[in-house]
């Protein structure tokens, strides 16, 4: 096996034997980015030579039996708008002022402590705002599976560079959808935690930080590292301890929700119907308890987050002068700047929608233990789209089964649940009860060991 495909969890086993050395197996890294980017476009501000030499230091670390951390000498990237010191976030968008952040943000902060090889931050588009790749700042990130279908957004970079080898660890986050759609859309792994289990900086209503990774047992891994306390982040948990690596659990018993039907947005794809319904009856047949969930979401609810997102999005460049507005992706121009005659009854009543959705979504899977679901209701579309609808008045329409659970505060992940007849991968989600991020991680596993074969992994050449 190719060193940039091994996992992070079996890097760590041959470090710790002295099989292997992080110098070796970040030049296994290097070399597969630079011979996918000139086709993927998912890295952004590489620092190779930063990341050698932090390999080097790791290398004389496992060879001294002192390891920093959980993830020492394990090649990561981060999200742009993610802060590491000394390094722009253009979040996206030609009209952001490029200034070095000061200091590195609590996710970027945690794995450096423990020793990771950053070698990149991962691409994004305009403001954080599409789940696709779209972006006037960065070229065009594609999916490796197809190259003439995105990534899915916001985490676009960290989807693509994790379905194609670029090492084991990425961080992405996600307000609706973002590290979960690019999951789906990339056949990889990812866990949503509950809000406030990975401190952020500055948090925000619904904002999370999470892995984003080929195996369940490397998010794990990875949250041991990323769920570490932070002062900064005034509305994180307060630290428990979790044992994040006890994995295994027995699904007997389990009574699980299989939700098809949002209420709003999409309709579900047949072929991503019929295999996240494949899923449900694979946890039926392991002794789970599966019930359908009626739909719980409504319109009012999906359009009112919606112009909420609109006003912030609104009050973010309102102040920008003509030049720099004019830079901004026109979908997304046009989408904010819609906001500009709300009354402030409209984007209060906008966000009461927020609290409609996490009241909605807590009375509807309170007598589950977990729900199944679509990570989105349609596979992978068109790279040059900034939306399935390429509307800025229905831009939402394919978020209704990631959404609900980062305003309910839920942890959810996305995991591969097959292929439609084109290839591309679909994405399962499993959604917790708040706080059980360990369980939707047991979970996620669980599946892990009863589904089909995997394909391999995509070369991102065609």
């Amino acid at each position: 096996m190719n060193l940039a495909d091994m996992s992070a969890t079996d890097l760590r086993r041959a470090y710790a034997k002295g099989d292997l050395s992080p110098v070796e197996t970040l030049e296994a890294v290097i070399s597969r980015a630079e011979q996918l980017e000139p086709r993927l476009m998912a890295l952004w501000a590489v620092d190779f030579e930063g990341a050698r030499a932090a390999a080097r230091k790791s290398q004389e670390r496992w060879r001294r039996g002192a390891p920093l951390g959980p993830i020492d000498g394990i090649p990561l990237t981060i999200k742009e708008n993610i802060a590491t010191e000394g390094v722009a976030m253009p979040l996206g968008s030609a009209a952001m002022d490029l200034h070095p952040a000061g200091a590195d943000a609590p996710p970027a902060a945690r794995a450096r402590e423990s020793g990771a090889l950053i070698f990149a931050r991962t691409t994004m588009p305009d403001y954080g705002m599409l789940s696709s790749s779209r972006s006037s700042f960065h070229k065009l990130t594609r999916n490796p599976w197809d190259l003439g279908k995105t990534p899915g957004g916001s985490s676009s970079g960290a989807g693509a560079a994790a379905a194609a080898g670029y090492g084991p660890l990425h961080i992405g986050t996600d307000i609706g959808g973002s590290v979960r759609l690019p999951a789906g859309w990339c056949g990889i792994f990812t866990l949503k935690p509950s809000l406030g289990r990975v401190p952020m900086d500055p948090p925000f209503l619904g904002r999370v930080a999470g892995p984003m990774t080929r195996t369940v047992e490397d998010s794990a891994l990875f949250m041991e590292v990323l769920s570490q306390p932070d002062p900064r982040d005034h509305m994180s948990l307060p630290w428990q301890e979790i044992s994040w690596s006890a994995l295994d659990r027995d699904v007997k018993g389990l009574r699980i929700a299989l939700h098809l039907d949002p209420g709003a947005g999409l309709p579900v794809d047949p072929e991503v119907r019929a295999a996240v319904e494949a899923a449900a009856r694979a946890f039926e047949a392991a002794g789970a308890v599966v019930e359908t969930l009626s739909p719980f979401l409504t319109r009012e609810m999906l359009d009112g987050q919606d112009r909420f997102w609109r006003a912030r999005a609104y009050a973010d460049i309102v102040g920008l002068t003509e030049e720099r507005k004019a830079k901004i992706l026109p979908f997304i121009r046009a989408w904010a700047e819609s906001a500009a005659d709300f009354s402030g009854q409209d984007v209060y009543s906008g966000f009461a929608q927020s609290m409609a959705i996490r009241k909605a979504t807590e009375a509807a899977t309170r007598r589950f233990d977990y729900v199944l679901s679509p990570t989105a209701p349609i596979p992978a579309f068109d790279a040059d789209l900034p939306s399935p609808t390429n509307d800025p008045e229905r831009p939402f329409e394919h978020i209704a089964f990631t959404l609900p659970y980062n305003m309910s505060e839920q942890p959810a992940s996305s995991i591969n649940c097959g292929y439609t007849s084109a290839g591309l991968p679909i994405g399962l989600q499993i959604a917790g009860r708040r706080f059980d991020d360990l369980g939707v991680l047991q979970m996620s596993r669980a599946w892990e060991h009863m589904r089909p074969q995997q394909r391999p992994w995509p070369t991102g050449a065609e």
